[in-house]
Parts: C-alpha cells; sequence; structure tokens
C-alpha cells in the first residue's frame, strides 16, 4: 500500500454524498472541504440529520463520496481495494461508537486487546499495551471483569481504550455519549481528549450542537450537509 507523506491525518476536499435518487434524492453532503493535523483533536457537530455520520462513514472507509476526494493517513479509501481497505481501517483508524460493542464472553483485558490480535501484533507486547490503556481510563483494576459487570460509562471506557491499543494514526468518535447520562457522557469526552493528547492521536469526534467541545482543538460546524463559514 503506497503512501504520501504528510503531517496531515484528515483530509476532505470538496466531497458531496447523497442518498437515494430522483426526486426522493437526500443531499447529504454537499462541498464539505476541510483539514485536520496530526495531533489535533476536532468536534464536528451538529444537529442530526446535519451529515455528521455521514461524513464520518466516508472519512472511515464506511462509503465512497460521490464527488470529491478524501484521505486518511496519506492514503485514499476510495482508491483502495479490499484488502487494503481493510488493512487501513484494521491499522491505522480507531472507531469509537455509541454502543460499545463488547464481546460479552471475553474479559476487558481480551476485549481491550482484539485489534493487536487482529493486527498480528506479537503476542508478547499484548499484555503490557493492553495494561497501558486500561491504566490510561481508570480501569486498571477491571482487566479480569466480563463487560456484563461494568457500568455503562466503564464499558465505554473499555471501548476508548480498545480503539486506541493499536496505536492508530486516526480516532473516528461518533457521539460517544450519545447513550450515556449528561454527567458520564461529559466525563467521558474529558477522559477521551486527555487519552488521546497523551497517545499522540489524531481525532475526529461527532457531537450534536448541543455537546460540550471541551477541551478540543477546534470545533467545526455542519448544517444541511454543509460547513458552516469559520
Amino acid at each position: 500500500m503506497s503512501q504520501v507523506a504528510t503531517d496531515t491525518v484528515v483530509r476532505v476536499e470538496n466531497v458531496h454524498h447523497t442518498y437515494g435518487s430522483g426526486a426522493a434524492a437526500v443531499q447529504a453532503l454537499r462541498g464539505v472541504s476541510f483539514e485536520v493535523p496530526r495531533g489535533e483533536v476536532v468536534v464536528l457537530r451538529g444537529r442530526p440529520g446535519a451529515g455528521r455520520s455521514t461524513l464520518l462513514n466516508l472519512v472511515g472507509g464506511l462509503d465512497e463520496p460521490d464527488a470529491g476526494r478524501i484521505t486518511v493517513d496519506g492514503l485514499e479509501p476510495a482508491a483502495l481495494d479490499g484488502d487494503a481497505l481493510l488493512e487501513l481501517r484494521r491499522d491505522r483508524i480507531g472507531f469509537l461508537l455509541p454502543s460499545a460493542g463488547l464481546v460479552p464472553l471475553l474479559t476487558v483485558a481480551e476485549n481491550v486487546a482484539v485489534p493487536l490480535r487482529l493486527s498480528g501484533a506479537p503476542e508478547g507486547e499484548h499484555a503490557d499495551r493492553v495494561e497501558r490503556l486500561l491504566s490510561l481510563v481508570g480501569l486498571a483494576g477491571h482487566a479480569a471483569c466480563r463487560p456484563g459487570e461494568l457500568s455503562a460509562g466503564q464499558r465505554c471506557r473499555v471501548a476508548l481504550a480498545r480503539a486506541l491499543v493499536h496505536r492508530p494514526a486516526l480516532l473516528i468518535a461518533d457521539e460517544p455519549t450519545s447513550r450515556l447520562d449528561a454527567e458520564t457522557g461529559l466525563a467521558l469526552l474529558e477522559l477521551l481528549y486527555d487519552v488521546v493528547r497523551r497517545e499522540h492521536v489524531t481525532a475526529l469526534v461527532a457531537a450534536r450542537d448541543a455537546a460540550p467541545a471541551g477541551p478540543a482543538d477546534r470545533v467545526l460546524e455542519l448544517t444541511d450537509g454543509k460547513l458552516a463559514a469559520r
């Protein structure tokens, strides 16, 4: 997989995306452009239907734009074949979704280690790396627990550790607090901002327009498929 060296982790250039066709067509994104430099934490904010999840799906290689270009860590997801796209998403991107998506039968430590196993990282590296991430999210004493023994907030913290354990270039977090109460959600966002900076990860975080941006480096406002003037 060829790569262009760059200090810009995410580059979105005049991206358009439409669902459906004819009279039923919905323009989810209309000429969106922005860049996220390496190490920056950016919050993408907007109301439901503004196009936030669509944009994250395109950046994460889950869908392709109808027009425009997206690059992630120097690679263009839409130009990659199946294996190369899988490698990009597996090795260079971490995903954090509203549902923690933990495997019930695995322990907390085993859940966090899943990306390392998928990427083929040496077994000897697993324990130390998992231990570090669980310590960063405040769950060092819960490694042997099962997900069902944890609170919703704790499960989200395990999911955050799992999303970062393989040292991705980019963390994509799509409304990670939407299923949590306000206090727990705010604590998770503050933890996310702290951990990604400690791990030197670039982050793109989607949140509703009322969600606090916290100590993010920048906030992008998305309305009706367009970015507000900055």
